[in-house]
């Protein structure tokens, strides 16, 4: 049997969580649409899609279902991560309505293809605009003589450094690096070898 799911999220005020459930009320009850859960969240669109629950909605939304949201800038942080959720819903044949922007698609409307189209071309022309901003952002501070990538000689994190004290024990010990991986559990000893030189561990 299909349901209805709505979808509030606010990053601080508690108020709009309510804002956004009494519109969302007075929609549904004026086409007849009973809502079965409210998943609500206070958090940031910064935060990941599952510190969002983007992914549980997603995980609980099957065929035949809807998912209702005050406004489409709850379901994202960006243009194209919203436009790639809403085709992902589109494909999993959910019916989704987002009541401030009057978008209500469902999968065999010819007015629905028509927004699903436009969503596509729109979230292709997002990509692209992030892809032109950025190559013309390296590219004027190549110009500027910025130098691009990590300095030379940053020693960047490594799986190893959890273990740094006990690597230096046992070669401290006169084991080499081939034992040291064995006792690590490593299946060779090559990347351990490379950590230690970068490091320069050895006494």
């Amino acid at each position: 049997m299909s349901r209805a799911l709505a979808y509030l999220r606010t990053s601080t005020d508690t108020q709009d969580l309510k804002n956004q459930k009494l519109e969302i009320y007075d929609y549904a009850g004026s086409r007849n649409i009973k809502i079965d859960e409210f998943i609500e969240m206070s958090v940031s669109s910064r935060k990941s899609k599952k510190q969002r629950r983007i992914e549980e909605l997603l995980e609980k939304l099957q065929e035949g279902d809807t998912l209702i949201v005050s406004e489409l800038s709850r379901l994202g942080r960006s243009t194209s991560e919203v436009i790639d959720l809403v085709n992902e819903l589109i494909k999993k044949k959910i019916h989704f309505i987002s009541t401030k922007q009057n978008i209500d698609i469902k999968k065999q409307d010819m007015n629905s293809k028509i927004i699903i189209t436009m969503f596509s071309l729109f979230a292709d022309l997002e990509r692209d605009l992030i892809s032109v901003r950025t190559k013309e952002a390296l590219k004027s501070k190549k110009a500027q003589g910025i130098k691009l990538g990590k300095p030379k000689g940053t020693i960047q994190k490594s799986k190893f450094d959890k273990d740094t004290e006990k690597i230096k024990e046992l070669l401290d010990l006169g084991l080499s690096v081939r034992k040291i991986a064995g006792i690590l559990g490593l299946k060779n000893h090559i990347g351990l070898n490379t950590y230690i030189n970068k490091r320069n561990i050895r006494s």
